[in-house]
């Protein structure tokens, strides 16, 4: 399996922080900071459809 690359955590109060993560082979990841090891993955276009969702609004019901 190739090297992951995980970004800064993204942080809440008071909540898990959470940890996004590439490959040079094109997969994404998201894991629980401190918990890399159980990640889940899938492509970096899957990963970037749910990050345009996100911030287009598509997940406020789950706030």
């Amino acid at each position: 399996m190739d090297e992951i690359t995980w970004e800064e955590p993204f942080c809440g109060e008071g909540a898990s922080c959470f940890r996004l993560g590439t490959d040079p082979t094109g997969n994404a990841y998201i894991a629980i900071a401190g918990a890399e090891d159980t990640y889940l993955t899938d492509s970096r276009e899957a990963l970037r459809s749910l990050i345009l969702g996100i911030k287009a609004g598509e997940a406020d019901h789950l706030l």
